[in-house]
């Protein structure tokens, strides 16, 4: 029993180096100085450090100085990586350039620097902002927008706040990248982008996804939630005090735990009925089929398969571009789904 106790913990060891080393060689990859390639000298010379440990766990003589060293390299490592520290001030490309913010009076709110570009294409458009008030006492619904470009498993998932008519703030929660940036999902556990909430008309950031993203083109749904009113209120007002938190305190994006859902599931916990965090959250293409089966969906007693059916939007924001009434025209649904 001690054997085998002995050799499990050897296992472990081995299992956690290899681990740590993967992560730091990322880590200097990714986020150490970049001049004259030293994040890539550093990044292979720590990804070797783990590997000569890992075999001296096989040699008696050797083994516990080189786990001593090789720990000493990863407390120096996690000292480096803790300051590194997220930043509003950097040279931001212009469509993340601008920070929203709102001014809480009651029942009313002022937001500020609503996002609504006049697209020509993904990259060719014209900035434009504005501020406008909100009357909570006029919110009513809330809908959730899932857009999909590459399979099933992942979508992005933002949200749009009803205040009657015409009158519907979407806010997507999004990566702050840098002029010139791409986004990498890999990169994005490495403390390269900032968080940014982008809060904009519909005809901004729906539209851009329905009408001109090509480079792969998106399929764009929307579904209405189903919420009382209160739990609407709570999840709008934590939306802002967030959106204020970080104009004055930055914070860095994570592609597992800081990303478009798993921050709409965390700002949904102001509510006490909110739903439990489950893999549908991080798997986020899955998350509206997760929806419909709690009962969160304004379902109008479809099957889901004929509610995903009308809740896509591309071709009704195709016809509606421009038009200032394209909040309705999108949600027009015309004839009701026929039965299959």
């Amino acid at each position: 029993m001690n054997s085998a106790a002995r050799v499990a913990g050897w296992v472990l060891l081995a299992l956690l180096t290899a681990a740590t080393a993967g992560w730091g060689a990322l880590a200097l990859w990714f986020a150490g100085p970049t001049a004259l390639g030293l994040n890539v000298a550093l990044g292979v010379c720590f990804a070797l450090a783990g590997l000569v440990t890992l075999i001296a766990l096989g040699i008696r003589r050797w083994r516990w100085r080189m786990v001593f060293i090789y720990v000493l390299l990863f407390v120096a490592l996690l000292g480096w990586w803790s300051g590194i520290e997220p930043s509003n001030d950097r040279d931001w490309q212009t469509d993340v350039a601008v920070l929203p913010y709102a001014t809480i009076d009651g029942d009313l709110v002022t937001v500020h620097h609503i996002r609504n570009f006049d697209y020509r294409s993904e990259f060719d458009y014209t900035p434009a902002y504005y501020d406008k008030q909100f009357d909570l006492r006029r919110l009513q619904g809330v809908d959730l927008i899932a857009s999909y470009w590459m399979g099933p498993a992942i979508a992005h998932i933002f949200l749009s706040f009803d205040f009657g008519g015409d009158d519907h703030l979407a806010i997507s929660i999004e990566t702050r990248k840098e002029r010139g940036e791409g986004f990498s999902s890999i990169k994005g556990f490495f403390r390269q982008y900032e968080l940014y909430y982008v809060v904009a008309d519909e005809r901004d950031v729906i539209r851009v996804r329905t009408n001109y993203r090509r480079d792969p083109p998106e399929q764009v749904y929307l579904f209405r939630a189903l919420a009382p009113r209160e739990n609407i209120r709570r999840l709008f007002l934590s939306y802002m005090r967030q959106i204020n938190a970080l104009k004055a305190e930055p914070r860095f994006y994570n592609t597992l735990t800081t990303n478009c859902t798993t921050k709409i599931w965390l700002n949904s916990r102001v509510n006490p009925d909110h739903l439990p965090l489950r893999w549908q959250v991080l798997l986020s293409g899955f998350l509206p089929r997760f929806l419909y089966d709690s009962g969160r969906l304004d379902s109008g007693g479809l099957s889901f398969e004929q509610l995903q059916r009308r809740s896509l939007i591309n071709e009704r924001a195709q016809a509606a571009d421009q038009a200032p009434d394209f909040s309705r025209r999108i949600r027009d649904t015309g004839a009701s789904e026929p039965e299959r």
